[in-house]
């Protein structure tokens, strides 16, 4: 393949991304301002300087556009950590992240019903985590029928939400290493400990 092919491509991959970028920045600034479930894609477009079927080159609807905010800001910076073992520090970094961002995600959780903020969270914990299990050799042969890869990941991503989401709605009040202390005690202690103090 000639030269050009390749620029031509590279200059298409950055050009997209760039509009990718455009969209991402135009909900963020909406949704700071009212809620998520009343802006519309028009808006979304007329925001970012770009005509309204651009958005849909790129996004399925808003809320696959909030999806790969989540992703790419929150999730995906953490997965190298993830696969060094190194949890505390990943989920740390996760937190950074949300409060890097904190007026967004405190107005983005508000979002309810179908396509909830909190569902779409969970559902892209739950896909990392399934993609990091489903890696390691361990599970190939599980110690018991219901310790799957998938529900191994939906019970870590049902816990990490949780926490996560308690987290956001109380403002971030708590340092996010106060809140990855607090998720490893619990995650880690029984409940007769945790009744007991321990």
């Amino acid at each position: 393949m000639p030269d050009s092919f390749w620029k031509g491509e590279q200059l298409m991959a950055g050009q997209k991304e760039h509009v990718n970028e455009l969209l991402v920045q135009s909900f963020k600034e909406l949704a700071c301002s009212r809620p998520i479930e009343k802006i519309t894609i028009k808006e979304i477009t007329d925001r970012a300087g770009v005509i309204r079927p651009t958005f849909y080159n790129h996004f399925q609807d808003k809320y696959e556009l909030l999806e790969q905010i989540i992703v790419r800001e929150v999730l995906e910076p953490t997965g190298p950590l993830i696969q060094a073992g190194m949890i505390d520090e990943a989920m740390l970094l996760m937190l950074a992240a949300v409060e890097r961002d904190k007026e967004f995600y405190i107005r983005a959780s508000r979002l309810e019903g179908q396509n909830s903020f909190e569902e779409i969270v969970r559902a892209c914990i739950r896909r990392v985590l399934l993609g990091l299990i489903q890696e390691h050799a361990v599970f190939q042969t599980p110690k018991n029928r219901w310790q799957t890869p998938e529900n191994v990941s939906e019970y870590y991503a049902q816990s990490m939400c949780y926490i996560v989401m308690t987290w956001i709605r109380s403002n971030m009040a708590v340092p996010p290493k106060e809140v990855v202390e607090i998720y490893n005690y619990i995650i880690t202690h029984s409940m007769k400990d945790v009744l007991e103090g321990r």
